[in-house]
């Protein structure tokens, strides 16, 4: 080999591990915010793990990073370690698609089917297909051309490495290093080094089946390499476990296990088999498509041998980490997920939710002390809206972080939308630490609400309840049409405000009610109907950033002078309708 087939070596070795890296970032863009979902919506069933970890790795092509987010769910608290170890196996199997989708480059033939089959003939096709969607307007045709144009490098740099390579076929030096190989416990470190060192098993086969275009590779020498490589994958997970929580780190732990009792047990049969019936083909030079016939014979062999142990599994897991004497903490917005933004966007959008549940608490502690006020019911308030405030530093912090990395078109309108959002969410905190004081006030200065006034209370807080509940959920469901309704609860609530201090001057002037009353009154007025217009302002956030571009005023002026909005308000208002 020259010094300048050589360097055509590297260009293609580079070309090829950039397209793995682009076409796994693709990937993952276009399956979007659905791949967190369906992992963090795991039930028990192990089969049912087993089955998804097959899917989202054949869909991602990364095992690596399905184990990555996997180590993350469990240490988020999402997914239990004893779910997780079906999704370990089935990630295994899932991996072995890249290369059956590699060997193509292995096709010879003149037949026009073969011909279409080949990389040199479709990868072009493909790469300018996809550049004509890239060009298009919406995120799903992009993140498909995308998709195809990395695909097309990833192949360009395979059919390089590839034909680079075949002038080594004859070259006896070359040949003597793959007889080393042969050597099964040799090949197997060579395989794991390799993989480990790449950290991505699909790239470490794909150079393996680069360098059999030589032919000078045996079954002999491929067949503990990709052994090998299976259990040097192991090693991103057991990275990214560092630091994390002791459920997490049992489920590096199965990964390695997993793939290390597998390559075990397949090399003590095989080759106690071999001892005896000397299988022929170990001597011959293995083809483009006896590789991926070996990942998949190895995957789904050890898989289907090890699938019914899976409790031995967790229990050797336990040996090797132990329970803690002390319990742990589950953080939601793991560090590992920012390496998969619609991940990491699904576990911000999971801790808004657990902010808004805070806030509603809040609100419904504060509503009590008005009626009975103790010191314990105030202090739980307080640590809510600590909370609340932690919730927005933290959530704003880990936003701003995965900004920075490349998300789609959908991920980065979710991620706008949170930001938008959780300054709301902590004002409504903030106000319901408001109502506290107000009701801190009256006990102090020993005066209660008539008995009318409670009443006219009890109705804006119904109405404050349902306010809150409904942006929670238009929220948590991305129901648009559920936002749009919000503002005429708002109204009405605007409305009552209105009502209730008319109500409360005529009281006034009755001799039923003290002028100090009014002034804990009117500040407790205020607050609710300030929380209401935060629930408005997170509702029109969200009709805002779903429809790309609108003028916020102009919006509400069009919404206010709707048939449906007047429709709306006149059933909210005949809803909350004050006693007479």
């Amino acid at each position: 080999m020259s010094i300048f087939n050589f360097i055509t070596l590297l260009g293609g070795l580079a070309i090829f591990l950039f397209g793995m890296s682009i076409l796994g970032e693709g990937l993952e863009k276009f399956a979007g915010g659905t791949l967190s979902k369906v992992l963090a919506g795991m039930t028990s069933s192990p089969i049912k793990g087993l089955l998804l970890g097959v899917g989202i790795t054949a869909a991602i092509q990364s095992s690596s990073a399905v184990t990555v987010m996997v180590v993350g769910f469990v240490n988020s608290g999402v997914m239990a370690f004893e779910q997780s170890i079906g999704i370990i196996m089935g990630a295994n199997i899932g991996t072995t698609l890249m290369s059956w989708l590699l060997a193509l480059t292995g096709i010879s033939g003149s037949a026009w089917y073969l011909q279409i089959l080949k990389p040199t003939t479709f990868t072009p096709v493909l790469a300018f297909i996809g550049l004509i969607l890239y060009m298009q307007k919406g995120s799903k045709k992009r993140n498909l051309g995308y998709l195809f144009i990395a695909f097309a490098i990833l192949m360009t740099g395979m059919q390089m490495m590839s034909d680079t390579m075949s002038p080594l076929a004859d070259n006896p030096e070359f040949q003597k290093i793959f007889v080393m190989f042969e050597n099964p416990i040799l090949g197997l470190l060579v395989g794991a080094i390799l993989t480990a060192v790449i950290q991505a098993s699909s790239a470490s086969i794909g150079i393996l089946q680069a360098l059999s275009a030589t032919g000078g590779v045996t079954y002999a020498a491929a067949i503990p390499i990709i052994l090998g490589q299976n259990i040097g994958t192991c090693i991103t997970a057991l990275l990214s476990s560092v630091g994390a929580n002791k459920s997490a780190k049992r489920v590096s732990v199965v990964h390695l296990l997993f793939n290390i009792l597998g390559a075990v047990i397949f090399m003590v049969v095989f080759y106690g088999l071999n001892a005896i019936l000397h299988f022929s083909f170990l001597d011959e030079a293995v083809t483009g498509f006896g590789i991926p016939i070996i990942h998949s014979c190895f995957n789904i062999i050890v898989t289907i041998v090890l699938f019914p142990m899976n409790k031995l599994l967790a229990k050797l897991a336990y040996i090797i980490i132990p329970e803690s004497k002390h319990s742990e903490t589950m953080e939601l917005l793991d560090e590992r997920f920012l390496s998969t933004p619609s991940v990491a966007v699904e576990q911000c959008r999971k801790a808004v939710l657990e902010m808004a549940e805070c806030v509603k608490n809040a609100l419904e502690l504060s509503m009590k002390l008005f009626k009975k006020y103790d010191e314990k019911t105030a202090t739980k308030i307080l640590e809510y809206e600590d909370e609340t405030d932690k919730y927005e530093d933290k959530i704003g912090t880990y936003l701003v972080r995965l900004s920075e990395r490349s998300v789609s078109e959908e991920d980065s309108h979710r991620i706008s939308l949170i930001l938008h959002i959780i300054g709301d969410w902590e004002r409504i905190g903030d106000h319901c630490v408001n109502l506290l004081d107000s009701a801190k006030e009256m006990q102090e200065k020993g005066i209660t609400f008539s008995a009318d006034a409670q009443k006219d209370i009890d109705v804006i807080a119904a109405a404050l309840r349902e306010v809150l509940d409904l942006t929670e959920k238009a929220f948590e469901y991305e129901d648009y049409e559920a936002a749009k309704r919000i503002e005429p609860l708002e109204e009405v609530i605007d409305s009552l405000r209105y009502q209730l201090k008319e109500r409360h001057i005529q009281r006034l002037q009755q001799g039923n009610c003290g002028i100090e009353t009014g002034f804990v009154f009117s500040d407790m007025l205020t607050s609710m109907e300030r929380i209401s217009d935060h629930c408005s302002n997170v509702a029109v956030a969200m009709i805002e950033i779903s429809e790309s571009a609108y003028d916020r005023h102009d919006y509400l002026a069009k919404l206010k002078h709707s048939d449906r909005f007047e429709e709306e308000f006149e059933q909210f208002s005949d809803k909350y309708k004050l006693s007479e």
